[in-house]
């Protein structure tokens, strides 16, 4: 290759000149980077609501004492193991304030102002309740989120407020839809590593959609489905997450194809589940599949006309260039260490300047490792909170969306998620003892706290909290077709025993 053609390559991976006309992906950037700022929105906006009984100072985790934990056991090291901006604050007034802004900003990059610097600024913002979050933000979508956005802010234009397209930086393009790749092959891969049987034999969606954490009323119809069924939509499902993904670097036509399964896998799982902001994410990155020629197809006229008018690259490409050849060293470095380490076996490790790499990295979550659902849970024990006066009457407390009262239709709250919820359903896949946060959260309604109270759905004391506070551990079931024309419930459930003993103030 010659000298002036390497120069053109260079040129055009980040975004320093227009690609070829066939391969253009303007309208697929503008879109991608509006549901992103929806992820973001829906992320901020639902944390907004809880943080205070999450993290704050009558919360279940404190996010202050968390920090002065840290300080006392690390010193100055605690900037890079905890990145956050609540080193400056740890104030109820400075969670709520991050929250909000962080959905405010969001709007901003929903109407395209600022793109770049504002998607820096989410990033930041979001790192920094998530590196405070303890159990309550450990989610792999919350790591995919920030990947994503920062990923995002190297894809965006660098002049956002002159209507008219900027090049796209195809370097970012590509780091984004190798994002795509790890997360999805990643998913297939750890439940075949995982060595569970149910995934094996394809018998798994017998029990996913009674047993995930948070299922919709079309779940429990999906739980209806004749086994060999099910059978089926296992198998399809292994095809898509471990074949579908190297069509992601294909051919034209290959992404699009990849684009429409990958879409439909999500769709379904939104059916189903209640996964946040997680599948709409994942869709996101697919619309990087699909060039200007498939969109335009879609979209209104008069607004891909306006993306679409041809402008010069804006100054500031060449740093962007600079950043994007940093990012996408380490992106394909990490990003690689971590594919390779699914393949080792079970309790291997990595090799050690691999793994150091991948351990001082982790606090930024610059580059994440991704799988979900690696081994299925086939039982749904869960646990039922009580309070009583005398020790001998027990009124039940009601969560606002996990499984409680068994004739509660279970229902959609995606793209919120309550975490709290969610923590509750993994405390009851083991003992207390796995779930130190449990013990919190029983202090503080035994306290009164008020953030804490407003985390749930009923509250049997809404004067005065309770003397005793006991959790009991039942395990449920759908009904069948049958069982609940006859009696209207949607769950059945049986009694286990005691998931923590009868605990109280004095």
């Amino acid at each position: 290759m010659s000298t002036a053609a390497r120069a053109a390559l260079a040129r055009w991976l980040v975004g320093d000149a227009a690609p070829p006309a066939h391969c253009s992906y303007q309208l697929a950037r503008w879109l991608f980077l509006r549901l992103l700022a929806l992820c973001y929105l829906a992320a901020f906006a639902s944390l907004a609501t809880q943080v205070l009984g999450l993290m704050g100072s009558e919360g279940v985790l404190p996010v202050a004492d968390f920090l002065a934990e840290v300080r006392a056991a690390v010193g100055p090291r605690r900037f890079l193991l905890v990145p956050t901006v609540f080193w400056l604050d740890a104030s109820d007034a400075t969670l709520r304030l991050v929250c909000l802004l962080g959905a405010a900003l969001a709007l901003l990059l929903l109407l395209g102002v600022l793109e770049a610097p504002v998607l820096l600024l989410l990033w930041a913002l979001y790192l920094s309740i998530v590196s405070t979050g303890r159990d309550f933000l450990s989610f792999q979508w919350d790591a995919l989120l920030l990947e994503a956005g920062l990923l995002g802010g190297l894809l965006a234009r660098l002049r956002p407020l002159r209507p008219g397209a900027e090049p796209v930086p195809r370097l970012a393009w590509l780091l984004l839809v190798l994002l795509l790749f790890r997360l999805m092959f990643s998913s297939g891969v750890v439940k075949l590593r995982s060595g569970d049987p149910v995934w094996r034999d394809l018998t798994a969606l017998r029990y996913h959609f009674e047993t995930q954490p948070l299922p919709t009323w079309i779940g429990w119809w999906a739980h209806q489905l004749p086994d060999e069924l099910l059978r089926a939509a296992t198998a399809a499902m292994f095809v898509i997450e471990l074949g579908v993904p190297f069509f992601v670097v294909g051919p034209r036509r290959l992404r699009h194809v990849a684009c429409g399964l990958l879409v439909l896998l999500q769709v379904l799982i939104a059916l189903c589940g209640n996964y946040c902001f997680f599948n709409l994410l994942t869709a996101a990155l697919c619309v990087l599949l699909l060039d200007d020629a498939v969109l335009a197809r879609v979209l209104p006229r008069r607004l891909r006309e306006r993306i679409l008018l041809p402008r010069p690259a804006a100054r500031g490409a060449h740093l962007r260039g600079a950043l994007l050849l940093g990012m996408a060293g380490l992106a394909l470095l990490v990003g690689l260490t971590h594919l390779v380490g699914l393949f080792y076996r079970p309790g291997g490790r990595l090799p050690g300047p691999a793994a150091g790499l991948v351990r001082t990295l982790a606090p930024l979550h610059l580059v994440n490792h991704y799988g979900l659902f690696a081994i299925m849970t086939t039982t749904r024990p869960e646990i039922i909170l009580e309070g009583s006066n005398d020790g001998k009457h027990w009124q039940p407390y009601e969560f606002r969306y996990k499984p409680g009262d068994p004739m509660r239709r279970p229902g959609f709250v995606a793209p919120h998620q309550p975490r709290l919820d969610w923590q509750m359903w993994f405390a009851a896949l083991g003992p207390p003892e796995d779930s130190p946060w449990f013990g919190h959260l029983c202090l503080r309604i035994l306290q009164g706290s008020k953030p804490v109270r407003a985390l749930l759905a009923h509250d049997p004391f809404p004067d005065t909290p309770p003397r005793f506070l006991r959790a009991t551990l039942y395990q449920y079931h759908f009904t069948g077709i049958a069982e609940r024309r006859r009696t209207g419930a949607w769950w059945r459930r049986q009694e286990q025993g005691r998931y923590f003993p009868a605990v109280s103030l004095r």
